[in-house]
């Protein structure tokens, strides 16, 4: 079908219930609390209430059925974002990640035809990632890596150079999409706590700064072979991107790109999936960004579900197709 496919959605989530407790006194762990609340719990971070029971997270069949019905022919996997443990020790980091991944290479099998699954990795140390990307690859067969916002020292730092080079040499994507929590504590910033604003003000803040430290950064400049994709549009970056050019006008440090190109001309060399809310908002995302670096997402399953797809569904198909090697 992938030849074929007219829909291609690359950002949605799954669960693995085996996962419960791999990852030792972090979790992952669901439950019932004194008050009859479902919740699911990632070290010292709960969010209730929440279950996974029969949704399309954990439920395969029902997955596939709401495809059908959304006109969705080929989708992009990846872990529960709550999962991403970047802040744990790297042994059991990097313990968990490979049977996620192990999951994740037999969920996408039984389903090959129309499903494509992403590897984790244990950021915490680069070694490990280095190794787990590889075999995630080579022999797990996944079509490339996601990976949160949260690591220790950012996106910018030298000291992942070596993953660059990694993604590059392997012809494959790294995807982004931030998390709630580390795997240890809760919330960074406990304001976030209230209302779920850690799902929205707080993923788009990561989202934002993240694009903003690899373009000024020189991560392009370093690895311009690299294909980077962000969740929600790249947060609030198309608001952003006027104020970031003009501040660069001011950094002796930005990057050589953005110094000789502008910040503008290099936030089009980055990838973002088109999971944005609002007329307004998407209106700003497709003046902001490169169409031809533009992929349509869902998040299938969450509260921000499409109840039915628009146009940019079909017209970004071919952008997909080429972010994930698939011609």
């Amino acid at each position: 079908m992938t030849q074929q496919s007219t829909v291609i959605d690359v950002h949605a989530h799954i669960v693995f219930e085996a996962l419960h407790g791999a990852a030792g006194s972090y979790g992952p762990e669901a439950g019932v609390d004194e008050h009859g609340a479902d919740y699911f719990r990632i070290g010292e971070y709960e969010l209730r209430p929440l279950s996974y029971r029969g949704s399309v997270f954990v439920d395969m069949a029902l997955r596939l059925q709401h495809m059908d019905r959304l006109g969705i022919d080929l989708q992009v996997l990846s872990a529960n974002p709550l999962t991403m443990f970047h802040g744990i020790d790297a042994a059991t980091a990097t313990s968990f990640c490979q049977r996620q991944n192990d999951l994740m290479a037999s969920a996408i099998a039984e389903h090959s035809e129309r499903l494509l699954g992403l590897g984790s990795l244990p950021m915490q140390s680069i070694t490990a990632s280095c190794d787990e990307l590889e075999r995630v690859v080579k022999d797990l067969g996944l079509s490339g890596v996601a990976i949160g916002t949260d690591f220790p020292g950012g996106f910018a730092n030298p000291h992942l150079d070596p993953l660059y080079e990694a993604l590059v040499a392997l012809d494959v994507p790294l995807f982004v999409h931030p998390s709630s929590t580390d795997g240890v504590g809760g919330l960074a910033d406990p304001r976030l706590g209230a209302h779920a604003l850690s799902l929205s003000l707080g993923y788009a803040y990561e989202e934002t700064l993240a694009v903003a430290s690899i373009i000024m950064g020189g991560v392009l400049d370093r690895h311009p072979l690299l294909d980077i994709c962000f969740s929600h549009g790249g947060g609030c970056v198309s608001f952003l991107a006027e104020k970031f050019e003009q501040m660069a006008h001011f950094d002796g440090t930005v990057s050589e790109g953005v110094k000789q190109n502008g910040f503008s001309a290099e936030l089009g060399r980055l990838w973002f999936d088109s999971h944005v809310k609002g007329a307004r908002s998407r209106q700003l995302l497709w003046e902001s960004v490169s169409h031809e670096r533009l992929v349509f997402g869902t998040n299938l399953g969450g509260f921000d579900t499409p109840e039915v797809l628009g146009d940019e569904a079909v017209l970004l198909a071919d952008n997909a197709k080429k972010l994930l090697r698939l011609t």
